[in-house]
């Protein structure tokens, strides 16, 4: 979440709604680095998500990271046991059906906090913080990433992409995405 959450957001709403925000897929073979854009619906979506990074098929490490309406971020990596999800706002599945989703699968319960007392709440992550460990993103360093509550999601996202070592493509990826 960024620094304030923008404005509330029914879950029931939030559906048919077009998010700002981003999704990319990344993609790690042989020591290059790749990053494709996910489609819209990947925003609104875990399933979608799922299915358009599964879709690639590709031998080497894939994930995908969404930045969902400016307001949080998703690390999903599909594996042959299930897909390892992180959240960085929790409180994001009050508001938004896919945050609900990642925490759905996650076994965790929607947190139980009035709508109009989510701006006093301070946001956590769930889920696998050693998602990406085994690439070089420690879960220590990307705890400390995920909880800086002063930086937006697209800040938090081009700070993974540094310390992985994608932040060209990365860069290059948002570039071309329709603004």
């Amino acid at each position: 979440m960024g620094a304030q959450r923008a404005s509330n957001k029914s879950a029931s709403s939030n559906q048919s709604e077009e998010f700002e925000g981003f999704g990319l897929a990344v993609v790690s073979e042989e020591g290059k680095w790749t990053v494709k854009p996910l489609t819209s619906a990947a925003l609104t979506s875990l399933a979608t998500a799922e299915t358009e990074l599964r879709e690639l098929r590709s031998s080497g490490a894939v994930f995908g990271l969404l930045d969902v309406d400016d307001e949080f971020f998703i690390i999903l990596r599909p594996a042959p046991t299930g897909t390892h999800l992180l959240i960085s706002d929790a409180t994001a599945a009050i508001d938004y059906d896919i945050a609900a989703d990642v925490l759905d699968a996650l076994n965790v319960e929607i947190p139980d906090i009035d709508p109009d007392e989510l701006d006093s709440v301070e946001p956590w992550a769930e889920g696998d913080l050693s998602v990406l460990a085994d690439l070089g993103l420690p879960e220590p360093v990307l705890s400390i990433i995920s909880a800086d509550t002063d930086l937006y999601p697209d800040e938090q996202l081009t700070m993974i992409a540094q310390r992985l070592g994608f932040e060209s493509e990365f860069s290059a990826a948002l570039d071309k995405l329709p603004r």
